[in-house]
């Protein structure tokens, strides 16, 4: 099976960018907040529990009425919208669900799961077949921004793990001041990278600090010339101040230069390398070391390249300044174009 292009987008529903699964009706074999952990699902054919087979992965117990069905509620990392979801059913094959469905909502605030469970609730992926043992894709039409998300599972069984990929709407009210223009949690994203052979470069703009070197970005050892280098969309235009460079538990894979380059997409093409401008030159950085540096540039820029030479991984990469006037105005365009508001007036 091919993988949509909507699995490049930012999993919202992730562990690591601060998701939750906040409540399900049923997990007796296998425990709800497996479903959005970050990395693989992992099975152990010998382990067994008093419950029965262990699972990496949210299991709940047979059905025995007519008709219900199994469901687990996850908070968003960040509010966004939804292009598509994925239910990995790895590693279940006797006991996966044959139908799910999703459903979102949008709430403010900090809402308790009994006022999750009352809101606004949209079909978002209709009642489709799933299979066993496989990542199950389904493509997400709707563009309005959600808060929290409804995986139902008919009748009952296990699903691995749930992938919500989308992009992050972030409230312009969060956005005023000097901001990380390339955090994910205020809706930047990976464009391009030319290596992820251990890890992704997305990790890199993850909210707070990596625990350990598999949460950063990791390529491979180049040995055929050249750099490796990650391009990324910034969470909105803007002017950058300084940038944060964290090579912590890269030891002895920490790039021995970085060097960054910026462009404003707005008015120059990316594919045109003369329009990128240097805004921090090749400069040496240390292993295992978190490095500040000041940018001098004062133009306005919608993406940025880092270039890590020859090769070598990073941990965290920050870049701290303002959006410019013409930014603030479409990310609040964004904020009420995407108006769940706009769905409840449509089922009036």
């Amino acid at each position: 099976m091919t993988t949509p292009d909507f699995t490049l987008l930012t999993d919202l529903a992730s562990r690591a960018l601060g998701g939750s699964v906040s409540a399900a009706n049923d997990e007796l074999f296998a425990q709800r907040e497996n479903l959005i952990r970050p990395e693989a699902p992992f099975f152990d054919p010998h382990e067994f529990g008093h419950k029965g087979k262990v699972y990496d992965g949210w299991e709940t117990r047979r059905r025995r009425d007519e008709g219900g069905h199994d469901w687990a509620v996850v908070r968003l990392g960040a509010a966004g919208i939804v292009h598509g979801v994925v239910v990995d059913t790895a590693y279940f094959t006797g006991n996966y669900p044959p139908f799910v469905s999703v459903e979102a909502a949008f709430v403010e605030g900090y809402p308790s799961i009994d006022e999750v469970l009352k809101a606004d609730w949209q079909t978002i992926v209709a009642k489709a077949p799933a299979e066993g043992d496989t990542a199950n894709f389904y493509e997400v039409a709707d563009r309005h921004r959600w808060t929290h998300v409804r995986l139902s599972i008919y009748p009952d069984g296990g699903v691995a793990r749930f992938r919500v990929h989308g992009e992050v709407v972030q409230n312009p009210r969060f956005l005023g001041g000097t901001v990380d223009l390339l955090a994910a949690e205020n809706g930047a994203r990976l464009a391009e990278c030319s290596d992820a052979f251990y890890s992704s470069p997305a990790n890199i703009i993850l909210p707070g600090r990596a625990r350990n070197m598999g949460e950063g970005w990791e390529n491979s050892r180049r040995r055929n010339g050249g750099n490796d280098y990650a391009i990324f969309e910034l969470a909105a235009p803007g002017v950058a101040r300084h940038v944060e460079v964290d090579t912590s538990y890269y030891v002895g894979n920490a790039p021995g230069w970085i060097r960054l380059s910026a462009i404003d997409s707005r008015r120059r093409h990316k594919a045109d390398h003369t329009a990128w401008t240097e805004i921090l030159p090749r400069t040496a950085v240390q292993p295992d070391t978190r490095h500040r540096f000041l940018i001098e540039k004062s133009d306005a820029y919608t993406h940025l390249r880092l270039d890590v030479y020859p090769d070598g991984g990073l941990s965290r990469l920050r870049l701290f300044g303002e959006l410019d006037g013409e930014a603030l105005d479409s990310v609040d365009q964004a904020w009420q174009a995407s108006s769940p508001e706009l769905v409840t007036s449509r089922h009036a």
